[in-house]
């Protein structure tokens, strides 16, 4: 054939070794991210979601300089005053568990909480 590739393949379906999602590199860059933005503050609540969508932008910029290539990556981040009370939180996704995954991290002070999340979902 004419102006084919030999051998090229564009439709990859599953991710290679070095491009697939990490959790526990995931995680730990969501650690990093936390503890070095909420680190002494205090809990303010005109604030609060200013700082949770910076937080949240700010993880989501740093997986994509980590190269997780044709990955969508969605982030939540909820923030909170610390009042001694308990507070659940729950996921469920319906995806690929062979390409994709999810990472967390809490980060709590004596004045806030914060739950940070991103799921890496691989685009076909």
């Amino acid at each position: 054939m004419e102006g084919a590739e030999s051998g090229a393949n564009t439709y990859l379906i599953r991710p290679n070794y070095q491009h697939k999602f990490k959790a526990g590199v995931v995680k730990e860059c969501i650690r990093e991210i936390l503890r070095d933005n909420l680190t002494g503050l205090k809990y303010d609540p005109q604030q609060s979601p200013i700082l949770s969508k910076t937080l949240a932008d700010t993880i989501k910029e740093k997986l994509k300089e980590v190269g997780f290539e044709r990955y969508k990556m969605v982030v939540q981040v909820v923030l909170g005053e610390q009042r001694g009370e308990g507070v659940k939180m729950a996921a469920r996704c319906f995806w690929d568990a062979d390409t994709d995954s999810y990472a967390q991290d809490i980060f709590m002070n004596e004045s806030l909480f914060c739950v940070a999340a991103a799921f890496g979902s691989y685009y076909y």
